[in-house]
């Protein structure tokens, strides 16, 4: 996330670059925020509008948000309105690879409201024992089953008569 938009966090940053150096990051981004053949900016629009846009602004204008809408405002600067809308919806979090999801934690956030302590211990372990469950034989363990609870219905059929 810092790498790609690092140029961006501070207008005095890019006001200081070099023309080589900004014209590399914009370049650079173009290819970030691409896929395929299709582009969400174009780089060298976006350096010439940084170009531009590094004589207009003034101190005071000097973090994203305020740049965004300033740039909103004037409707003038459309690759850069692009890239400074990207910067601030992309949450931090969701640009870094290191995610892990527990199946506990899914199982948690999905059932938490409705599911009793016992059932998500049960949940977890046969999520935990996920192989050991692939080896069952499932005709055997119904049959086994049901049998069980044929008995337990007999012996009360029995007790009422």
């Amino acid at each position: 996330y810092e790498n790609m938009f690092d140029f961006l966090f501070d207008s005095n940053k890019f006001k200081i670059l070099g023309e080589d150096e900004l014209k590399k990051y914009c370049v650079n981004l173009e290819k970030i925020l691409s896929f395929e053949d299709h582009y969400d900016i174009n780089g060298l629009d976006l350096f010439s509008e940084l170009k531009l846009l590094k004589e207009i602004l003034t101190n005071e204008i000097n973090i994203p948000l305020k740049i965004f809408n300033y740039i909103k405002r004037s409707c003038s600067f459309p690759n850069t309105y692009i890239t400074y809308r990207i910067l601030l919806t992309l949450h931090v979090t969701v640009t870094t690879a290191k995610r892990s999801f527990s199946k506990l934690k899914m199982i948690k956030s999905y059932l938490r409201s409705t599911m009793l302590q016992d059932r998500l211990n049960e949940l977890n372990i046969l999520s935990i024992k996920s192989e050991m469950l692939e080896l069952l034989d499932y005709k055997t363990l119904i049959n086994n089953f049901t049998a069980q609870k044929a008995r337990k219905n007999n012996i009360k059929i029995i007790k009422l008569y």
